[in-house]
């Protein structure tokens, strides 16, 4: 039976666990706040020290957030901060972080197969049913994203960048600091404006909304949003883990 180590990197936290081949967890996840500053070296380490105290395992993925690109960090936009998500960037980490191959880094230090995707990627292959199109949005400090066609993972976009009004991005629109500025009540609200504006542009089959601040969205607006919209548990972000080798769609050969 072969076990995944699957890792959920987010901007405020790491969370970690065991999966067997059927996506069930072997070991109580665990968590550790994310350190900053955070240099790839101390990525690295900060992963090893939160796997050590999980059970071994054949293979490895994680999710992070920003663009990757085969594996290769293209941009991430907290890792390269000084003190965490929305402070000042520094130079120095963002020169680090980009074009830095994770997953050959993560592979070595592991000594396993290693997969590195985006956070909201293996989110969604925690979660996709593999019909139609199905989008996935994943609400905590920002927002991610992940697109599947027929099961199969499309090339990644950063919709958390695009503009949703004049100076302001989906990722401060809808991201935690605007939440607790706002109020679940008026935040649910906007979480269903920007469905609504979304849902011309990718006509999916199935939205599913997932990340740690989904379950905050108020009923009333759920309901509103329509039967294809689906709330989902924070926990895909590891249970991906093991469904994500299946839906790189050849991308790229995550043992290669």
């Amino acid at each position: 039976m072969v076990t995944t180590l699957a890792i959920d990197c987010g901007g405020g936290g790491i969370k970690a666990s065991v999966l067997d081949a059927a996506g069930t967890m072997r070991a109580r996840p665990l968590r550790v706040p994310t350190p900053y500053p955070l240099p790839p070296g101390l990525f690295v380490k900060t992963l090893l020290d939160l796997g050590a105290r999980l059970p071994t395992a054949d293979r490895l993925t994680v999710g992070m957030p920003g663009m990757i690109r085969h594996g290769v960090v293209v941009a991430t936009p907290h890792y390269v901060t000084r003190s965490g998500p929305r402070s000042r960037v520094d130079p120095e980490l963002l020169a680090e972080w980009s074009g830095y191959d994770a997953r050959t880094a993560l592979g070595e230090a592991f000594g396993v197969p290693a997969l590195v995707l985006n956070d909201a990627e293996v989110h969604g292959a925690g979660v996709v049913a593999g019909a139609g199109c199905e989008l996935v949005l994943t609400l905590g400090t920002g927002l991610g994203s992940a697109l599947f066609d027929g099961g199969v993972l499309a090339p990644h976009l950063e919709l958390s960048h695009a503009p949703v009004r004049w100076n302001t991005t989906y990722d401060t629109y809808v991201g935690e600091p605007e939440r607790r500025r706002l109020g679940d009540a008026f935040w649910s609200r906007r979480i269903r404006q920007v469905v609504d504006g979304l849902r011309p542009v990718f006509r999916w089959d199935r939205l599913y909304l997932g990340g740690g601040n989904s379950r905050l969205i108020r009923p009333e607006q759920v309901a509103r949003m329509g039967d294809d919209v689906v709330i989902v548990p924070n926990t895909a972000g590891i249970v991906g883990g093991v469904r994500a080798w299946d839906l790189v769609g050849g991308r790229y050969d995550p043992t290669a």
